[in-house]
């Protein structure tokens, strides 16, 4: 069976975004959790899906140019993940997106229907967020793995990664890696 392996950047305090929304803290929006080599599906929910879209979409279309949601220029990792999702099948899960307009995307109106691609042959897929998606992959006992890379930096207000999960659910810990960065690699299973 395929596993979800829900991955993302979070600050000490365990915060995804700022309080207005702002994301400016994370440095790099490369693969720092090692996913590439086993993952084949991308799951987003409909808030992360089009700003998603448009950063990556944004270096193909020109690698060395300023990008819309950081204004810097795009990194070696990057370019390599754009190029990645470009071939990558992604999904949205969504009950009320219409359309979605990057090839190999499509949406999904229930956590069920991902619940089947886990039964179907292929590698693991990468819930890559946002906050809903994965309280809602949790709630419904299908994250098999989390893997957070925790930025030094404390937040003090904005959106928690794991407000809207219902229940507690007991982690086993797997291995904490300190990134070149100064960042910390966490996996759990679960």
């Amino acid at each position: 069976m395929r596993r979800i392996i829900a991955a993302l950047v979070v600050s000490v305090d365990g915060l995804i975004e700022g309080p207005n929304g702002d994301l400016d803290w994370i440095e790099t929006w490369e693969d720092p959790f090692d996913l590439l080599p086993q993952i084949d599906t991308c799951i987003l929910g409909r808030r992360m899906y089009p700003g998603y879209e448009q950063y990556w979409r944004a270096i193909l279309a020109d690698p060395a140019g300023v990008l819309p949601l950081t204004g810097r220029v795009a990194t070696k990792g990057e370019i390599e993940y754009a190029q990645f999702a470009e071939q990558t099948p992604h999904i949205v899960l969504s009950r009320t997106l219409d359309r979605v307009d990057w090839k190999n995307t499509r949406i999904v109106r229930d956590v069920e229907e991902i619940r089947k691609m886990k039964q179907q042959p292929g590698k693991d897929m990468h819930a890559v967020g946002g906050a809903t998606l994965v309280s809602s992959l949790m709630n419904a006992g299908m994250v098999d793995e989390i893997r957070l890379v925790v930025t030094p930096i404390v937040l003090g207000e904005g959106k928690a990664l794991f407000k809207a999960v219902k229940e507690r659910h007991a982690l086993k810990f797997i291995e904490a890696k300190p990134l070149k960065s100064g960042m910390v690699r966490l996996t759990y299973v679960t």
